[in-house]
């Protein structure tokens, strides 16, 4: 049986995300320090520059990628993948790999109309599993 292709829309996601989380991490090294790295990081430091974008980013992923997860899921589970679904994941995966350059170099209203084309995804997902 083949994968729902939702799913493996679902997986690309996870990989977007890994690429915030490794990008990130090797952005914040060279301000933060392999001591305070390694250690209790009971002190925030703050980041700047690229590393203080590609944070603000990852965190931005975070906030809509559990909406994400749950619709991919509540689709999936429903049995109400089809074109709607399928274009709504395409949309919020291409857009939130987009998203990730345009925020590290500080590309202004580009990044923000990636951000909206992500979120329209999600509509559509969500869209997808009322109709």
């Amino acid at each position: 049986m083949e994968p729902i292709l939702e799913l493996k829309l679902l997986g690309a996601a996870v990989i977007v995300g890994l690429v915030h989380l490794f990008w990130g991490s090797a952005a914040a090294q060279p301000q933060i320090g392999l001591k305070w790295n390694v250690g209790p990081r009971d002190e925030p430091r703050p980041l700047t520059g690229m590393a203080g974008r590609l944070q603000r980013a990852f965190a931005n992923f975070r906030e809509t990628f559990a909406f994400f997860v749950a619709l991919v899921l509540a689709v999936v589970l429903s049995g109400k993948t089809g074109g709607l679904s399928t274009l709504g994941c395409v949309l919020y995966v291409v857009a939130r790999a987009i998203y990730i350059p345009l925020y590290a170099f500080g590309v202004p209203v580009v990044r923000t109309l990636v951000w909206l084309a992500s979120m329209i995804g999600l509509l559509m997902l969500l869209a997808a599993l009322f109709v």
